[in-house]
């Protein structure tokens, strides 16, 4: 890797916390691994780029197909304790944060300024959910040129065949797929 950045996405209170109404069945168990994987970069000083979905207390900028949902259950509202990141994984000072309010963490946002502008060459990607936010932000880094890795241990879904699925997917387009364990070591 010349100049890699590690993605952590949606990695908050509301998609996380047990009990959460969109709690994502695999996300309390991907924790440790996105913590090996981020102790590494903290430790080598490499960007960091924590990826929260974050909406406004109305609604307006949730997307069409979970405006319902929204409506029902709001979730990830920005100021609430269910939008925050989860302790185990908080920012550290120096640390990016980068709000969004679609899928992909492209979209609307101004990730692939920061990353150009650090000149960071490949992403590694963790978190939550595999089908959706995971998926659509690797989709969209292939199409920006950006080479990634998916740390498949470091990312959930909410059951191991839906996981399964998207990483062939993912694989299918060019996408490297190691564990967490896999990456570190290789980085030694």
């Amino acid at each position: 890797m010349e100049h890699p950045a590690l993605l952590i996405i949606d990695m908050q209170n509301d998609f996380v916390r047990e009990g959460a109404r969109l709690s994502v069945a695999q996300a309390r168990a991907v924790i440790p691994k996105i913590q090996d994987v981020l102790g590494y970069f903290r430790e080598k000083n490499l960007p960091v780029f924590h990826i929260l979905r974050i909406h406004r207390r109305d609604g307006a900028d949730v997307e069409i197909t979970r405006r319902v949902l929204f409506f029902q259950h709001p979730f990830a509202v920005e100021g609430t304790p269910g939008a925050q990141e989860i302790e185990k994984l908080a920012p550290l000072p120096g640390e990016y944060v980068i709000e969004k309010t679609r899928m992909s963490a492209f979209i609307g946002t101004e990730l692939d300024l920061m990353l150009r502008s650090l000149g960071i060459t490949e992403l590694v990607v963790t978190g939550v959910q595999t089908p959706n936010c995971i998926r659509t932000t690797v989709f969209d880094a292939i199409a920006y040129n950006y080479p990634v890795i998916l740390v498949d241990d470091a990312t959930g879904a909410q059951s191991d065949e839906i996981h399964r699925a998207n990483v062939r997917d993912m694989a299918n387009i060019g996408v490297q797929i190691m564990t967490a364990q896999a990456f570190i070591t290789l980085q030694q």
